[in-house]
């Protein structure tokens, strides 16, 4: 459904949701989009990415007022590059994609494409990610428009550059392997997926086509990894033959001042922990675009860059946005921990997850030499993070921890309320004192196991 035709009266939109099979409604791993908001603790979330994953400072403000207005102001931007607005009701959902009609924000129908972030202004930049998406949704609109496709689908372009996208998993990769050439790989991210075809635009966007009516033909809502090799080999008589440049790693940081090669300046900003309030937003907007900011571009990572700041304005920037609640400077302990919205801001949160997120990394910076992630998750649902992690889930009876899962997993340790705190020391302590020389927090906690982690954390 496209932005216009969510765009309903209120009355029409309430009907639209409330009509809609609750079970449809609840499916995880649905992509919550305008058109189909996903219900969670603190009412509906919609999920959204702007064309090309560009705003203008203007256009982003319009969008933290229209979430406080319409929501509960609460916006997150996803490990994907994508805004997340919560705390939505069935009546705001089509006032919120009305506002953004207003703001003249393009949202594309069909998966979402993610492009290279600094697309278009990196002079490293091998070839346009930017328009290589607009031609796929012009040449496969049809196809891009099946609702037999997954609604997590996930396609990557990467254009190359500063900040590649060689990390980013998906189950269609469209990779620069020369101003003219462009490498088709499925299912994995820079190293782990399969090249398939490489070629000029044309030949790019026929292979893409191809992989999409294979899952169209697989059967509704199936992914990359559900074709069967032999079949994508019939499909690819030739992908064994495909020699492909390799990928470059995402070697700039996100956050922090970074200087082009051509001498521009950008800015990369990272909410805490992905998630900001309107207020605090629209503060830090108004005082970018104020000092010539003239775009946004949503990165992976949980945040974006400002374009247009001249060199001189940045280190004021960077204090105002630490005021804000912003990350911009690199290597901060924050980019290690994925929490939710937790209690206060969600109804099915069973701890502040930002409040403890601080706490740990005051009391136990053994876990935070960037070699796992912390995952905070308020209930079992794990809605911040979808990958195994050093978890630590709520309950009403305490904390779960999870060593290396996800959130729904059987804890291997349970830990009542109060003693959270001391868990948490007793457990970085331990890493501290058996730690090997040169071994990681993760490789660390692997070889302890679960066992040595219980017993460390039973001690007195």
């Amino acid at each position: 459904m496209s932005i216009k035709a969510a765009k309903a009266s209120d009355r029409t939109g309430e009907a639209d949701l409330h009509d809609r099979p609750a079970a449809e409604m609840r499916r995880r791993g649905a992509c919550p989009a305008l058109a189909a908001p996903m219900p969670t603790g603190d009412g509906l979330l919609v999920r959204l990415r702007p064309a090309g994953g560009a705003l203008t400072p203007s256009q982003f403000a319009s969008l933290a007022r229209s979430a406080a207005a319409h929501g509960n102001g609460i916006l997150e931007i996803t490990a994907r590059g994508s805004l997340q607005i919560r705390g939505l009701r069935a009546e705001t959902v089509g006032q919120l994609a009305a506002d953004i009609d207003v703001a003249g924000i393009t949202v594309p129908d069909g998966p979402v494409i993610e492009t290279s972030p600094l697309y278009g202004i990196d002079p490293e930049e091998i070839s346009d990610p930017a328009a290589m998406e607009m031609a796929l949704r012009s040449m496969l609109h049809d196809q891009l428009a099946s609702p037999r496709l997954a609604p997590k689908l996930s396609l990557v372009v990467d254009g190359g550059g500063s900040f590649g996208l060689s990390a980013l998993s998906a189950d269609i990769r469209i990779v620069a392997q020369s101003p003219e050439d462009w490498l088709v790989a499925t299912n994995g991210d820079g190293e782990t997926a399969t090249p398939v075809a490489i070629g000029p635009a044309e030949t790019a966007m026929s292979a893409v086509g191809e992989i999409l009516s294979l899952l169209v033909t697989l059967g509704q809502g199936r992914r990359a990894r559900d074709i069967d090799p032999a079949l994508l080999r019939a499909r690819f008589p030739a992908m064994d033959d495909v020699r492909s440049i390799a990928s470059r790693g995402g070697g700039m940081p996100l956050a922090g001042s970074h200087r082009l090669e051509d001498g521009k300046t950008i800015l990369g900003v990272r909410p805490e922990f992905g998630q900001m309030r309107s207020s605090d937003l629209v503060a830090l907007l108004d005082l970018a675009k104020a000092r010539g900011a003239t775009a946004i571009r949503l990165a992976p990572g949980r945040g974006f860059f400002v374009i247009g700041l001249s060199a001189d304005t940045v280190p004021a920037m960077q204090v105002a946005a630490a005021g804000l609640g912003f990350s911009t400077q690199p290597g901060e302990n924050t980019e290690h921990i994925a929490a939710c919205a937790g209690a206060g801001a969600c109804g099915s949160a069973f701890y502040e997850t930002r409040t403890l997120a601080r706490r740990l990394i005051a009391v136990a910076p053994a876990l935070f030499d960037g070699s796992l992630t912390l995952h905070l998750s308020g209930c079992p649902k794990g809605c911040a993070h979808a990958r195994p992690a050093l978890t630590l889930t709520g309950s009403a009876e305490g904390y779960g921890l999870i060593l290396n899962g996800l959130a729904a997993d059987l804890p291997d340790e349970r830990i009542s309320g109060g003693r959270i705190d001391f868990a948490i020391e007793r457990l970085a302590r331990t890493i501290e004192d058996n730690k090997d020389a040169g071994e990681s927090t993760a490789a660390c906690l692997t070889r302890l196991g679960a066992t040595g982690v219980s017993k460390a954390l039973r001690q007195e």
